[in-house]
């Protein structure tokens, strides 16, 4: 089968690297998605994927606007550290957002003073062109249940009822 709108593309692993070859992520376990535009996939990987079968190997080049976006120094913020746990430390991650606004983003700590800790709400990966590899395991129909839900259902899915 081919892999086109509505069907679930199991791969066998993914992995993320910068363009010097360092791994950034990396999957362990085999990993399914709804493509078609569902959001569980990047927009670049699906077109590149498209029409494709079992077996097939992926090897792209993204910039950083076709993965996590640019880097926003808008979103650092300095915050009183009152304002955190006394057991806040660097690499620990809060929600937060705007006050009167439903959005919600996960922020990383990136320093902690006695006074003061620096909060970070970009993508760890934020700003980086990253080079995604893949190969694909398994191409099959989406169930009905699956189209409802916009998301997997079952093995290797994310979401499970």
């Amino acid at each position: 089968m081919r892999i086109e709108k509505d069907t679930v593309v199991s791969l066998q692993y993914y992995k993320l690297s910068n363009l010097d070859g360092e791994v950034m992520e990396e999957s362990t376990t085999p990993v399914s998605y709804l493509h078609g535009g569902y959001g569980g996939m990047f927009p670049s990987v699906e077109e590149a994927l498209q029409g494709k079968e079992a077996g097939y190997q992926l090897s792209l080049a993204m910039e950083p606007e076709e993965t996590f976006g640019e880097y926003d120094s808008e979103l650092i913020r300095i915050e009183p550290r009152s304002a955190f746990p006394d057991t806040v430390e660097v690499g620990m991650q809060f929600e937060g957002g705007e006050e009167n606004s439903d959005d919600v983003m996960i922020y990383t700590v990136t320093d902690v003073t006695d006074d003061i800790v620096v909060v970070d709400g970009n993508h760890p990966l934020a700003g980086m062109a990253l080079q995604f590899e893949c190969t694909v395991m398994e191409v099959r129909a989406a169930t009905h249940d699956e189209l409802s839900h916009g998301h997997v259902h079952g093995p290797h899915g994310h979401h499970e009822h």
